[in-house]
């Protein structure tokens, strides 16, 4: 079976078969601009709701508990959905109207903080929606990509959007914090949603044509269907996806709740702050340098640099003191991006437009159905064998499942389209 099925780009321009720098396509900077300031606004949210959420429910951690649960079970339970309605609608259409009524769930939200009327049922309704719109706009961002740059900008447009969203969570929380701190939750949490609104602006300058649809099939579920027969059709998109499950399973939540405290316990706690800062410079360093590098076999290099996502688990488990972790930190943030990157690209790439969003929804559900899991495991786990023997093992499990997809020839033989021209724009 052929891992490489042919697919017919649809570029904004002539300019796609001979401009290698994303930069260099109008609707592309449209596009960026927006994800730029959507980012900033999504990485500053968080810090802001949590916040939001103590104050207003008295400091009861289950109301913020609620809440983000109420956003993240919508997003996996209508992301497949979402992807269908990428692929069988204008994904501009699509990514709009998802960027309107998260700017008007985020509204509502901030209204309801500004005028003293918390309530938890209120919120996390709003959040619901909020989740919902997100599992619309992620398979359609993936989607559209492809059809505003020529296919040899897409790896350097991958690149130029993991940088912004980079950028954004280094930036994102400590400007939310210091808006938090002076003006409160509430104006915080609506400066997200202009975000949403700005972004939608931005798509609307995209002309009629950017983001068709290939096909207009008979239903929804005739699209998750078929997403799914060409999900199973292409041969290299099973063992990342597989890798991707388990390293989520053992790594994030391992991550997320044992290493505050383990970092803590073997180099005091202002280390973390200092490991999650490492990461952030590894994470802008390699989208700066994927920008300019071009890679024959993307995707294997992406499954590689994944592994070292593992490192800081590693280095804890074996209780090694600051340095290591720091460096930990900063080798994972440069292999999470570059997996990013690459896996992006390879979808856009090799999968068929008229499918791109489902089969990138079906990639992300399966991938991702695993993080609540691993974080409703890893305390009992800490409990009963130890934080650091728990943190080591999700390490050694996490580096193993992101190296054996490289045992298949379909990742390995991947092959990255190269650049036609030098032109830098």
């Amino acid at each position: 079976m052929d891992s490489r099925p042919a697919r017919t780009p649809a570029p904004a321009s002539p300019l796609a078969h001979a401009v290698s720098s994303p930069l260099a396509y109008p609707a592309f900077r449209w596009f960026l601009a927006g994800q730029a300031v959507s980012l900033l606004g999504s990485a500053m949210a968080p810090v802001a709701l949590a916040f939001a959420v103590l104050d207003g429910s008295g400091g009861r951690p289950g109301d913020l508990g609620a809440v983000l649960a109420a956003r993240m079970l919508p997003l996996l339970a209508f992301l497949l959905v979402g992807g269908a309605t990428a692929d069988r609608f204008r994904r501009r259409t699509v990514l709009v109207t998802a960027n309107l009524g998260a700017a008007a769930a985020q509204g509502a939200v901030a209204g309801l903080l500004l005028t003293g009327r918390y309530a938890l049922p209120a919120v996390a309704g709003l959040e619901v929606l909020g989740g919902t719109c997100a599992a619309f706009a992620t398979p359609a961002l993936r989607g559209l990509l492809p059809e505003l740059v020529g296919g040899a900008a897409l790896r350097p447009a991958n690149a130029l959007l993991a940088t912004a969203r980079n950028v954004a969570k280094v930036l994102g929380p400590s400007l939310s914090g210091l808006l938090v701190a002076v003006v409160g939750s509430g104006p915080a949490l609506a400066g997200d949603a202009v975000s949403y609104a700005v972004a939608a602006g931005c798509l609307l300058r995209l002309r009629a044509g950017e983001g068709r649809p290939a096909q207009r099939p008979r239903s929804v579920w005739s699209e998750i269907l078929g997403g799914w027969r060409e999900f199973r059709r292409i041969r290299w998109l099973g063992p990342p996806t597989l890798a991707f499950f388990v390293i989520n399973l053992v790594q994030t939540g391992t991550w997320q709740v044992l290493g505050p405290a383990l970092t803590e316990r073997t180099a005091g706690r202002a280390v973390w702050g200092l490991v999650l800062s490492a990461r952030g410079v590894g994470l802008l360093l390699s989208g700066v340098v994927l920008y300019r590098l071009a890679v024959g076999r993307l995707l294997a290099l992406g499954q590689a640099a994944s592994a070292l996502g593992a490192v800081p688990l590693l280095v804890l488990g074996w209780r090694l003191d600051a340095p290591w972790l720091v460096a930990g930190g900063f080798a994972a943030g440069l292999g999470v991006c570059v997996t990013g990157i690459a896996w992006d690209t390879s979808l856009q790439e090799h999968v068929p437009p008229h499918a791109l969003s489902r089969v990138a929804a079906y990639g992300d559900l399966l991938s991702y159905a695993a993080i609540p899991v691993g974080q409703l495991c890893v305390g009992p786990l800490a409990r009963a064998y130890g934080g650091f023997r728990v943190a080591a093992a999700a390490g050694a499990v996490a580096a193993l499942a992101a190296l054996l997809p490289l045992a298949s020839g379909a990742v390995r033989d991947l092959r990255h389209a190269p650049p036609t021209t030098a032109d830098d724009g």
